[in-house]
């Protein structure tokens, strides 16, 4: 169902079973190291390409995520998964061993919302009894094609992000304990005219907020509805960016409750310039840390708003703006049934 213009209701309340978040060595010298199920000491995960090392982050979540559940994986009935490397061939790779109907996506880095708020329609509209939704990025192979290989040393401005290593999957199911999705409010492309790579939280941050604004008039609510509000990966330069455009908007949301994946995931002293960036941030931090806290009952009620800047190297050559996009789920703690 629809709720005003662009807010999915989850009638049913599809329930997240179990969730999963792999990441690399420089995530593990991150301040949510805890939270990771898997720390990988090494970035090529025993492969001979940074892809292949992706695909092994891919099935290392999805199948933690299933074997957490409990749910046998030949009940499983759909696995929807995206990653940034071109024509997402990591997550058909992953597919195609892994052997389940397949749904691939490109949200860049809102993919993991996106791929929950898919999972979530699936299951709340019972045409599956369980979906796995897995978004992945690595961070060598992410600059191999956005930008220049590591070993090239090219400089980069205090705007740049980087791009987290790791993969983050969530099982959804139609009954059983855990938090529920409740809400999924689709994003619009906005394209803010920015050309610059490197400010990709600059990029995003306009698209990060008018989905906020159109949740809370869709919903009728309030922000401090929720315990937290988490947009993707903004980092520092374009978080601060969309507080200040939701002020200028009338929406002001308090900053104990308005964070962002980008600057959670890693130490002050970690040299990531303005903060996190991928697939794997929103997606890690959401399916670890996040969901762990909703679990332990520190938190009940969560949006989080992944954000996606949709640009290609192509279309950077060819000197395009970068059109994004960000997508909100909320989820919460109830009463458990049964």
């Amino acid at each position: 169902m629809l709720k005003g213009k662009q807010t999915l209701v989850f009638e049913n309340k599809p329930v997240i079973l179990a969730s999963a978040a792999v990441g690399g060595p420089f995530e593990a010298q991150g301040q949510l190291a805890q939270d990771f199920d898997i720390l990988n000491s090494d970035i090529w995960l025993g492969q001979d390409s940074f892809e292949k090392a992706e695909k092994v982050l891919q099935e290392q979540a999805i199948n933690k995520a299933i074997e957490k559940s409990g749910v046998n994986q030949k009940e499983v009935q759909f696995l929807i998964s995206g990653d940034l490397i071109n024509q997402i061939t990591c997550s058909s790779f992953t597919a195609r061993d892994i052997g389940m109907p397949y749904f691939g996506i490109y949200g860049a880095c809102s993919t993991s919302m996106e791929g929950l708020t898919l999972a979530s329609i699936l299951v709340d509209s019972k045409n599956a009894n369980y979906a796995v939704a897995c978004a992945s990025s690595h961070n060598a192979a992410s600059e191999k094609q956005y930008r220049y290989p590591t070993e090239y040393g090219g400089q980069k401005p205090p705007t740049a992000q980087w791009t987290v290593t790791g993969a983050g999957a969530v099982l959804v199911g139609q009954k059983g304990k855990g938090p529920k999705a409740t809400y999924a409010t689709v994003g619009k492309v906005i394209d803010a005219g920015i050309k610059d790579p490197y400010n990709m939280g600059a990029a995003m941050a306009p698209a990060a907020v008018d989905t906020i604004i159109t949740h809370f008039q869709d919903r009728g609510i309030e922000p401090t509805y929720y315990d937290l509000i988490v947009t993707g990966d903004l980092a520092g330069v374009g978080h601060s960016i969309a507080d200040e455009l939701l002020k200028r908007k009338g929406l002001v949301i308090p900053s104990s409750i308005f964070k962002d994946c980008g600057l959670m995931i890693y130490k002050q002293d970690q040299p990531v310039f303005a903060g996190g960036s991928g697939c794997a941030c929103s997606a890690t931090v959401t399916y670890g840390h996040l969901l762990n806290r909703m679990r332990k009952g520190e938190l009940k009620k969560l949006l989080v708003v992944a954000t996606g800047a949709l640009l290609s190297p192509l279309s950077y050559q060819q000197k395009e703006s970068i059109p994004c996009i960000a997508h909100a789920v909320s989820i919460e703690m109830e009463e458990e049934e049964g």
